[in-house]
């Protein structure tokens, strides 16, 4: 399963991007490149997922999907548990997961952050 690494893209807060803030989410895509829903609903495990922020250090999560709704971050709170851990950043992309694309990502505050894609692997 490719790690997939995002890096803020600029714009509001961060205007020349950060390599300090990232997400990184293992992913099964499809053959387009894609998240493949279908590989997330029939997977037993959760897939991880990792927020790492100055000042906050690492956060451990993982990777939601709803049909409805599409795809999400979960990030864990600080005691590891994993009950009512909130939403912490929906992903809204039409492209697929390759180094150099950009996706938008709506914070828990209704924020939405350009993110570009810097690692699949």
């Amino acid at each position: 399963m490719p790690l997939v690494v995002l890096s803020p893209s600029g714009g509001t807060g961060l205007p020349e991007g950060s390599p300090e803030h990232r997400y990184e989410a293992q992913l099964t895509l499809d053959s387009q490149g894609f998240p493949d829903p279908n590989a997330w609903l029939a997977d037993a495990a959760p897939w991880p997922a990792r927020r790492f922020w100055p000042g906050q250090g690492l956060m451990d999560g993982d990777v939601l999907y709803d049909p409805d709704t599409g795809w999400a971050l979960r990030f864990f709170r600080r005691d590891d548990s994993p009950i009512d851990a909130p939403i912490q950043a929906v992903i809204r992309s039409g492209v697929p997961c390759r180094p150099g694309e950009n996706m938008t990502i709506t914070e828990p505050d209704g924020q939405e952050y350009a993110w570009r894609i810097v690692g699949v692997g």
